[in-house]
């Protein structure tokens, strides 16, 4: 027999030795590929998570939003429910869920930390544990007007006119204890339809005046009296343009800007009316394009900018001296601006459909926030 040399066994172990390293390095190797390929498929997946739990699945439109005192924000659909915006998290909310109806129009917060949803019928509630329908009402006291310091104000119960016990024009009021119905001190005529028909959030002014839009007036009421602006006080007419009320906002110099469906924003200043559309000649027949013609939401910025949000031409500000148009192309995907609601850091955020979205300015352009 043919015994190896030392030097011929110290070769061929080494031989061995680098067999076995290329295989472990290969299956390392494909393994690591493998490991590769799962993280950046989870991260993947992570990263969609995270980018999808920034946004509304909402496709009707953001209609009505609110940030109450607890830090949540809550977001009203046209006809697809409510979203809770909670610890970075999305909460939904329809009819089946105890809303009155899967339009929220507007959202609110009582003294007591409930919040409020104003539907396109009836009313709901939130108590920090469940949505509620809330149907007691009080019609015993149609006359007894007066304002408190928290008061809440409501449309009727339907999605226009009136229940078989509103019978006539007014607004609810809900003081903290009760929700009582309230008439307004108007006669209507047969053919003024739903022209006292609240079609707008109340607005507290800083006189004391509380202002409600209704479809064919806004009507301000200061404790004692009440001021009615409507196209008989206005002189106005099919031909010269007639009231159709979408939004009404008061600003820090106490100027009430009343947005319109085709007449455009009025602007009033206690003792006159300017038609502000017309004044800055923002009419389709001047702009040849979009107009300042259908405004369904009027906001007031931190330095004093007042913003308009329309249907079908985007969003307007104004800085006191010229009006700006901005819309996609300033990275607002959306024409249709149905709320401009203001944060608690002082944000404006801008909530609107086609498509459904919520959008800030950062200064120079818009963007996604939800």
């Amino acid at each position: 027999m043919r015994v190896k040399s030392d030097s011929q066994n110290t070769i061929f172990f080494c031989f061995i030795f680098l067999i076995v390293v290329a295989i472990a390095c290969n299956n390392r190797s494909q393994s690591d590929k493998g490991n590769y390929k799962e993280q950046n498929k989870n991260g993947a997946q992570q990263l969609d998570k995270e980018v999808n739990s920034t946004r509304l699945k909402f496709t009707t439109g953001v209609r009505s939003i609110l940030e109450d005192s607890k830090g949540n924000i809550w977001f009203g659909s046209y006809g697809e429910g409510l979203c809770l915006l909670h610890n970075g998290k999305f909460q939904y909310f329809t009819t089946k869920n105890g809303l009155s109806d899967n339009q929220v129009r507007n959202i609110y917060e009582d003294k007591n930390g409930i919040i409020w949803f104003e539907c396109g019928r009836g009313l709901s509630t939130y108590n920090g544990k469940e949505v509620t329908k809330y149907t007691e009402r009080n019609y015993n006291s149609e006359k007894e007007w007066k304002l408190n310091e928290s008061d809440l104000w409501f449309k009727g119960d339907k999605i226009e006119g009136y229940n078989t016990l509103e019978k006539y024009p007014g607004v609810y009021q809900y003081e903290g204890q009760k929700l009582s119905y309230r008439l307004f001190p108007v006669t209507p005529k047969p053919e003024d339809g739903f022209k006292y028909y609240i079609s707008t959030p109340f607005v507290k002014g800083k006189n004391g005046t509380v202002w409600f839009g209704t479809y064919g007036a806004v009507i301000g009421y200061d404790g004692s009296n009440f001021k009615i602006l409507d196209n008989e006080y206005l002189r106005l007419n099919s031909k010269t343009g007639s009231f159709h009320v979408r939004s009404i906002m008061e600003d820090r110099k106490g100027n009430l800007w009343i947005g319109n469906n085709g007449m455009g924003v009025l602007k009033y200043d206690g003792k006159e009316i300017v038609n502000f559309t017309e004044q800055q000649k923002l009419e389709k027949q001047y702009t040849k394009g979009n107009s300042l013609e259908r405004v369904f939401s009027i906001g007031e910025d931190a330095i004093g900018n007042i913003w308009f949000g329309t249907v079908e031409s985007g969003a307007w500000r104004y800085d006191g001296n010229s009006v700006k148009n901005f819309t996609k192309e300033d990275g607002l995907e959306t024409k249709q601006i149905w709320i401009i609601y203001k944060s608690r850091q002082g944000e404006l955020w801008f909530g609107g459909a086609n498509p459904s979205g919520v959008y800030r300015f950062n200064g120079k352009s818009f963007e996604r926030k939800y």
